[in-house]
C-alpha cells in the first residue's frame, strides 16, 4: 500500500545540499512556522523548505559550503525556538540496512513539564513581579508610584522585543512579538505602566495556553507512534526464539506473536489463525479473523491464538509509519482557505499597523485631540490587529479534521483535498472491488463449441489468467484450483485493459474477453447469445474463452455487493450527493447491481470512457471518485478528488487523494460528513476571529476599552479558535 502524500513544489536544491531534518521545539502555531520559514528560507544554500506547526518538524536542504549547519541552528535559536535534529528517511533506511534500532522520526525527545517551560517561567516571573509591582503601589503609593510595575513591563519588553528584532532582521517585521513591543513601550512612554505589564503577562499566558492546546492536537498522533512494540520475538534458522528490536526486523524474517501482543510489524501470517483487533490503525471495533495467508498490521493486538508472522515491510515502511508521514505530510501542505488567509493576513498586517498609527497621530494633529488619550487608543488598536486568530483558524481546524480522520482508518492527503470532500455533488463507483467485495466466485461454466468441454474451458482460461490479480481471474484461477485442472504454460501473455487478457498456449492464441470485445473477434451465435444476456440479467459477469477465431466457451462470476455497500450509498443519499456506478462490466451485470444497491449506473466504460464521464460529472460540480484498481488511477486522478479503498492496488493509492482504509463504502460518506464538519469548523473559527476584533475595534475607539482587553481581543480568539477546533478531534 503506497501512502505517499503530495507536497508543494519546492525549490530546486544545489548539488552539494544534504537533507536535513529538525524538531523544532516552541513551535505551536502558523505565525511561529510562517516566521522560522521565512527566516531559514533567505539563507544562502537553502532549498526545500517545508515547516510543520503540527508535528514541530523542519525539513531542508542545506548546502554547507554556503550556510554552515551551525549558523541556521543559530538563526532559528535567536527567532526564540530550540532545534534539535531529527533522523531523515536516509538515516532510518541506513540504519533498518544496517541492523541498528535508530529511533524513527516519531520518537519524541524527553521534554520538561509545562510549568519548567521556558514561557512558563517567563510568565511566573512577570506575574511575581506584577503582584510585587500592585502591592508596593498599594501599600507606599508615593515611593514608587508607577514605575512598581516597570520590572514586570520591562521583562516581557527585553524577551519579545528580542524576538521581535531577530524576526525582523529574516524577515518578518510585522511578528506579533513586534506589535507586542511597540504597544509595551508605547504604554510605558505614555505612563501606563500597570497596563503594559498587564499586556504581557496576559499574552504569556495566552502563549501558553497555545502550547497546551497545540499538544492536544499533537496526543493522538503521537499515541498512534506509541502503538508498535518496542520488541519482537524473532525466529531464528535454527527455530530458536530471540528477542530483538522491532526496528531491526527486515523483510523476510519471521517472528512469533503470542496471544495478547501487538504485532511488531506488517507481515503475512506464515503459521496459526487468530483474531486480531486493528482498531488502532483502520477504526473498525470488531476483531477480524486471520489465518495462514492473510496480510497483518503493525500495532495490531493478538487476542487469541499464537501466530507466526512473515515480516513484509521494515519499521520505516509500515503501515503505522505511513499513516504518520501521510498526517504529517498532509498538514504541511496548506489548504486553499488557508493559503488565501496567509495572503491576506500578508496585507492585512501592515495596513492595520498603519491604521494604528493613523488612529494615535491623525485626531491629535488634525482636531486638537489629547495626544495621550489616541496614542492609547492607538496601542490598543495595535494588539486588536494581530491576526494570530485569524491565521490559526484554518490549519487548526485542518489539523484536527486529519488527525481525527485518521484514528478512524479514513486518510486524507492533505487540507485541500479535506475542503474539496465536503462540497462533492456526486461520488462516482467503480464496481468490482469498491461496491462489490472483489471476491466473485465461478458460478457457470459452459462449452459453446463442439470439442469443447466445461474442464478444458476453465483450463484454458485458468492458463491465461495465471498470474494475473484481477478479481475475475483470481475467481477462475481458485475454481480451477478445486477442480484439480492443470495449469498448462504460456507465453507472450498480456492483458488489454478494460477488454481481455491474451496468452499463447500450446502454440495457439487464446483469448479470455468481454463478449463485447470477444464479438469483435469471433461470432457467438443466437443461442450464446441468449445463454450470455441470462447470466448477465441475474447479475452475473461473463467472460468468453476464444481460441483462435473460434469461441470455445463462457464462464460466468458472481461478486456480490458488500454487505454496507447499500447503506453507505443510503447515507451519502442522506447527506445531498448523488451516488452513480461505473463500470468495464457489461450493461445488464452493471444495472442488476446498481438496483440492488439503489444508484445510478454507466457500464461496458474503457478507462478512457470513465475519464469522459468523470469529466461530464464535473461540469455539475465537484466529483468523487472511488475505486480500487489499476484501470481507476486515471479516473481517480481526473476527478476533483480521487478516494482508494485501503484494499486496492497501489497504483490507485498512489493517485488516491484519500484512502479507506476499512474497505467500508459507508466510510465515504463518513469522509464527507468530517469534511464537512471540519469546514463548518473554519468558518466558525473566521467568525470568531474577525468577530472579537470588530467588536473591540469599535469599543477601543469609542473609549469603552483599553491595552488588557485589547490583549484579550487577540490571545482570547486565539484560546477559543484553538479549542473549537479541538472538537473535531471527538468526530
Amino acid at each position: 500500500m503506497n501512502l505517499a502524500a503530495p507536497t508543494d513544489a519546492p525549490s530546486s536544491p544545489t548539488s552539494g545540499a544534504q537533507v536535513l531534518r529538525y524538531k523544532v521545539k516552541g513551535m505551536d502555531c502558523p505565525t511561529c512556522a510562517g516566521k522560522i520559514e521565512t527566516a531559514v528560507s533567505r539563507l544562502p544554500g537553502v532549498a526545500d523548505v517545508r515547516v510543520n506547526y503540527g508535528s514541530q518538524v523542519l525539513d531542508l536542504a542545506l548546502d554547507e559550503a554556503a550556510t554552515p549547519r551551525a549558523e541556521l541552528e543559530g538563526r532559528i535559536e535567536r527567532l526564540g525556538y530550540g532545534v534539535a535534529p531529527l533522523p531523515t528517511a536516509a538515516d532510518l533506511a541506513k540504519a533498518q540496512a544496517e541492523g541498528a534500532a535508530l529511533a524513527t522520526e516519531t520518537v519524541e525527545d524527553a521534554e520538561p513539564p509545562l510549568w519548567r517551560s521556558r514561557k512558563a517561567l517567563l510568565g511566573i516571573l512577570i506575574g511575581v513581579l506584577f503582584v510585587a509591582g500592585f502591592l508596593v503601589e498599594r501599600v507606599a503609593p508615593g515611593m514608587a508610584g508607577e514605575y512598581a510595575y516597570w520590572p514586570g513591563a520591562l521583562v516581557g519588553l527585553a524577551y519579545y522585543g528580542r524576538r521581535a528584532v531577530s524576526a525582523a532582521l529574516s524577515g518578518t517585521p510585522f511578528s506579533i512579538e513586534m506589535l507586542m513591543s511597540v504597544a509595551t513601550a508605547g504604554a510605558l512612554a505614555i505612563h501606563a505602566a500597570e497596563e503594559a505589564a498587564i499586556v504581557v503577562l496576559l499574552f504569556t499566558v495566552g502563549e501558553m495556553l497555545e502550547v497546551v492546546a497545540a499538544g492536544r492536537a499533537r496526543a493522538g498522533i503521537k499515541a498512534l507512534a506509541a502503538l508498535v512494540p518496542k520488541t519482537a520475538r524473532l525466529v531464528e534458522a535454527d527455530g530458536s526464539i530471540r528477542e530483538v528490536p522491532a526496528a531491526s526486523l527486515a523483510v523476510g524474517q519471521v517472528v512469533v506473536v503470542r496471544p495478547g501482543d501487538r504485532v511488531p510489524a506488517d507481515g503475512v501470517i506464515t503459521d496459526g489463525s487468530s483474531s486480531l483487533d486493528e482498531s488502532p490503525i483502520t477504526g473498525e471495533s470488531v476483531p477480524k479473523p486471520k489465518k495462514v495467508d492473510d496480510t497483518v498490521y503493525a500495532g495490531s493486538v493478538n487476542t487469541d491464538g499464537a501466530l507466526q508472522v512473515r515480516v513484509t515491510r521494515t519499521a520505516a515502511d509500515n503501515m503505522v509509519a505511513r499513516i504518520l508521514h501521510l498526517v504529517e505530510e498532509a498538514q504541511a501542505s496548506k489548504s486553499p482557505t488557508a493559503r488565501f488567509i496567509d495572503r491576506f493576513s500578508a496585507v492585512y498586517t501592515p495596513i492595520a499597523f498603519a491604521f494604528s498609527a493613523a488612529v494615535a497621530v491623525l485626531p491629535p494633529l488634525l482636531l486638537g485631540a489629547d495626544w495621550g488619550t489616541w496614542i492609547y487608543r492607538g496601542l490598543a488598536l495595535l494588539l486588536i490587529a494581530c491576526p494570530c486568530a485569524l491565521v490559526l483558524s484554518t490549519p487548526a481546524a485542518i489539523a484536527s479534521g486529519l488527525a481525527a480522520g485518521a484514528r478512524c482508518g479514513l486518510l486524507v492527503k492533505g487540507g485541500a483535498a479535506l475542503e474539496i470532500i465536503g462540497r462533492v455533488r456526486t461520488v462516482a463507483f467503480d464496481k468490482t472491488g469498491t461496491l462489490t467485495a472483489g471476491r466473485p466466485r465461478v458460478t457457470d461454466i459452459l462449452a459453446l463449441a463442439p470439442d469443447a468441454s466445461e474442464r478444458s474451458v476453465l483450463g484454458l482460461a485458468a492458463a491465461v489468467e495465471n498470474g494475473s490479480s484481477h478479481p475475475i481471474a483470481r475467481a477462475i484461477l481458485d475454481r480451477a484450483n478445486e477442480d484439480g485442472v492443470p495449469l498448462r504454460p504460456t507465453r507472450d501473455a498480456r492483458a488489454i485493459p478494460g477488454k481481455a487478457v491474451q496468452a499463447t498456449v500450446m502454440g495457439q492464441t487464446v483469448l479470455v474477453a468481454s463478449p463485447r470485445h470477444a464479438a469483435e473477434s469471433v461470432r457467438l451465435g443466437p443461442q450464446a447469445d441468449r445463454a450470455v444476456a441470462d447470466l448477465e440479467a441475474g447479475g452475473k459477469t461473463v467472460v468468453i474463452v476464444v481460441r483462435g477465431a473460434e469461441a470455445l466457451g463462457a464462464i460466468a462470476v458472481r461478486d456480490e455487493p458488500r454487505a454496507d455497500a447499500a447503506a453507505g450509498i443510503a447515507a451519502l443519499r442522506k447527506l445531498g450527493v448523488r451516488s452513480v456506478m461505473l463500470t468495464g462490466d457489461n450493461r445488464r451485470t452493471g444495472e442488476a447491481v446498481a438496483s440492488e444497491l439503489g444508484l445510478d449506473v454507466k457500464a461496458e466504460l474503457l478507462p478512457q470512457d470513465k475519464l469522459a464521464e468523470i469529466a461530464a460529472l464535473k461540469e455539475m460540480g465537484p466529483v468523487a471518485m472511488v475505486g480500487d484498481g489499476i484501470n481507476d488511477a486515471p479516473a481517480l486522478a481526473s476527478a476533483s478528488v480521487g478516494i482508494a479503498m485501503g484494499g486496492g492496488t497501489d497504483a490507485a493509492l498512489e493517485t488516491a487523494d484519500a484512502a479507506v482504509l476499512n474497505d467500508r463504502v459507508g466510510d465515504v460518506a463518513a469522509l464527507v460528513a468530517l469534511s464537512r464538519a471540519t469546514l463548518g469548523n473554519i468558518r466558525q473559527n473566521v467568525a470568531i476571529a474577525l468577530g472579537l476584533k470588530a467588536v473591540f475595534l469599535v469599543t477601543t475607539i469609542a473609549g469603552i476599552t483599553g491595552l488588557w482587553p485589547a490583549i484579550l481581543a487577540d490571545t482570547g480568539a486565539t484560546v477559543l479558535v484553538t479549542a473549537n477546533a479541538l472538537r473535531l478531534l471527538r468526530a
